[in-house]
């Protein structure tokens, strides 16, 4: 079992991956309403992008009441209340976050036509409760109908290091993610992009789906942990946690990808050598990532 320390500890660490996005977003939205772009939206639209940035607002005022909580009422000290104060935080939050995220899809997705615009927005909002709500409760069910057992790993690493490892791993790859979702979501209401040829704008929707993607998949350890293994360290929640970072990169280098193929037929206005280039981006961020490590690991095997 892990104590109680740990166990706090690793719940504020799990906030740090919602903040993050929380508070690069909220950057974003507040830069919305400012771009060109805003003021040709429909009215409805402009609407929405108002009640998603007070959406995200209650995002960050939730997430972020753990940490005055445990400076004011506990003085520091790492309790079961404060466990169950930063683990409800990160549940209620999720919420919201996943609300506004969905929104902002819909908003800039609808230039490109109502029925895109709705699927954009509803299939982000969908995955994100599938990754961060349904999935666990399903899993957690399941588990009730048999006595809890704690899985020990047979490696040389212990555990609890390999889980820290690969959470700090996430953290590494989230802000990148994020990022480059709110600089996408604010590019589609830019003048410069209802300058790009049809084909570019779609290409540009699709790189912002993956990224979202992306940005759901490296947050859903946290709700993982949360609800299915209630703070405790199993090898089935590393293998989760593993499995969505390497999910969530193969999006990511496809996002980026296909993003580069935009800029690149902007700037030279021909698409072979666009799609020449972006391919080899996509190349190389697949073989450095996967391939080599797959051909290291093979190698090893077999020795």
């Amino acid at each position: 079992m892990v104590d109680i320390h740990e166990k706090v500890k690793l719940s504020l660490d799990e906030t740090r991956l919602l903040v993050l996005g929380a508070q690069i977003l909220l950057g974003f939205q507040f830069r919305a309403f400012l771009e060109p772009g805003f003021e040709r939206l429909p009215r409805l639209s402009q609407d929405l992008r108002l009640a998603s940035l007070g959406v995200m607002l209650v995002t960050i005022l939730v997430l972020m009441r753990p940490t005055a909580y445990h400076q004011i009422a506990e003085e520091g000290e790492l309790s079961a209340r404060m466990l169950r104060l930063s683990s409800a935080a990160m549940g209620i939050a999720a919420l919201p976050f996943a609300l506004a995220v969905g929104i902002d899809l819909y908003t800039v997705s609808q230039k490109l036509g109502d029925a895109i615009g709705l699927a954009a927005g509803a299939g982000s909002f969908l995955a994100a409760l599938v990754f961060w709500y349904v999935w666990e409760y399903v899993v957690r069910s399941r588990n009730k109908a048999r006595p809890r057992q704690q899985e020990i790993a047979a490696t040389a690493t212990p555990l609890d290091k390999k889980i820290d490892a690969v959470l700090t791993e996430c953290r590494i790859v989230i802000p990148g993610s994020q990022a480059l979702l709110g600089f996408q979501l604010i590019a589609m209401l830019m003048d410069a992009f209802d300058r790009l040829p049809a084909s570019s704008k779609y290409v540009h929707l699709a790189s912002l789906l993956m990224i979202t993607l992306s940005t759901i998949l490296l947050m859903a350890p946290a709700a993982f942990h949360r609800i299915v293994e209630q703070g405790e360290y199993t090898v089935r929640f590393w293998r989760f946690a593993r499995t969505m970072l390497l999910a969530a990169m193969a999006a990511l280098g496809a996002g980026i990808a296909t993003e580069f193929f935009v800029v690149m037929r902007l700037v030279t206005q021909r698409v072979a050598p666009s799609l020449a280039c972006a391919a080899l981006s996509l190349a190389a961020f697949y073989g450095i990532w996967f391939g080599y490590s797959w051909y290291v690991r093979a190698r090893s095997d077999r020795r």
